[in-house]
């Protein structure tokens, strides 16, 4: 089974490695997406435990479709009766990029007919009810190349189940997850969050040092699938209870916004981590570091909450009291171009990354 999960771009080697960690194989990577080889158990443990990826799909195949009847010709060729049984639903969605046939609603109407016919000739049957189990195809046309997929996961695996409300402006979980990873979270580290807006960055860190897959609170799509046993679901999920540490691990968090602060206790609570976690009202100029932090933090962009010029004072006011070393690393995303500038500091490294649809840079300092 080939298996297809897209990422944030730029996080596709902290993806690949842990890809490569679950039993992924024969791994190739392509805008933003990785593809690898597995079987049913390793779908459901990548759902299950995988950080950083968007979703988990099945990936049926590609083909050139520079016309409609090159698009009908190369759905109805996939084994679709290898994952959609005579009752399921079916329906299309997908996207195109740079590609001849760029009318979406035209290419889901011709996957749709393609997929339908496919099927009618396998189960014999001439009408598709569509009641049963949801497999979603989704379709991705780049440079005139299609590829088809079913998505396994159903909502988006940045939906970790933990985060039932959130503030104005959270980071989404899979980059949180990256930032952590990149940051070399351990299972002994003190993490500090010196504006810790819903705690996303705080869970993400407690969940890396304590190894607790970040899709254990949550279902996913085809577990309701009957091409799947749930026994497979069952194993692996056990299999990553068992995997969890108890460790020393700490993660402080705080907030100049009373609601903030108890909202990151309280979505910790929620993510099972509430006992590693402590937060507490703070402005950030009151910010005292503590001795052998990773500091992590996501602060306000001037385009979202701010106004330019407060985020610029307020990346200074950063710059005075962090005061990055290599005992006390800090690692900063923000969309800011010129925030070295104004944080007083070139960064050590940088990565770019993308937060939703805003440009950003991972600002990694430590030396």
């Amino acid at each position: 089974m080939r298996l297809c999960c897209p990422c944030h771009f730029g996080l596709e080697s902290v993806l690949n490695f842990e890809i490569k960690r679950i039993g992924g194989e024969n791994l190739s990577t392509l805008d933003g997406r990785i593809s690898f080889d597995g079987d049913e158990n390793l779908l459901a443990r990548a759902n299950i435990r995988l950080a950083t990826a968007e979703r988990v799909m099945i990936e049926l195949g590609s083909f050139e479709a520079l016309t409609f009847d090159q698009l009908f010709e190369g759905v109805k060729a996939l084994p679709l009766e290898d994952y959609i049984s005579r009752s399921d639903a079916f329906p299309v969605k997908g996207h195109s990029l740079k590609s001849k046939l760029h009318s979406i609603p035209d290419c889901q109407s011709i996957i749709k007919k393609a997929a339908v016919e496919r099927l009618k000739s396998v189960y014999n049957i001439r009408y598709f009810e569509e009641t049963g189990p949801k497999h979603q195809l989704i379709f991705n046309i780049l440079k005139d190349v299609c590829t088809v997929y079913i998505d396994a996961s159903g909502e988006g695996l940045h939906k970790r189940g933990y985060r039932k409300t959130s503030n104005e402006a959270p980071i989404k979980e899979t980059l949180a997850a990256g930032i952590v990873d990149l940051a070399r979270i351990r299972r002994d580290s003190v993490m500090v969050d010196p504006m810790c807006g819903s705690g996303t960055l705080l869970i993400e860190s407690a969940y890396k040092a304590l190894n607790i897959a970040p899709g254990l609170k949550r279902s996913f799509t085809a577990e309701s699938w009957a091409q799947i046993d749930p026994k497979i679901w069952k194993t692996e999920r056990d299999a990553a209870i068992g995997d969890i540490l108890e460790t020393d691990f700490k993660a402080y968090g705080f907030d100049i916004d009373e609601y903030a602060a108890d909202l990151s206790l309280r979505n910790a609570k929620s993510a099972g981590v509430g006992k590693y976690v402590k937060t507490e009202v703070r402005d950030i100029q009151k910010h005292l570091p503590i001795d052998g932090a990773i500091t992590i933090c996501n602060p306000p962009y001037g385009e979202r909450l701010l106004e330019i010029r407060q985020a610029e004072d307020l990346y200074r006011k950063m710059g005075q009291v962090l005061k990055p070393s290599r005992s006390n690393p800090c690692y900063i995303i923000c969309a800011d171009e010129e925030f070295e500038k104004f944080f007083g500091r070139k960064a050590d490294r940088k990565r770019k990354l993308y937060n939703g649809m805003i440009k950003c840079c991972l600002y990694m300092y430590f030396n």
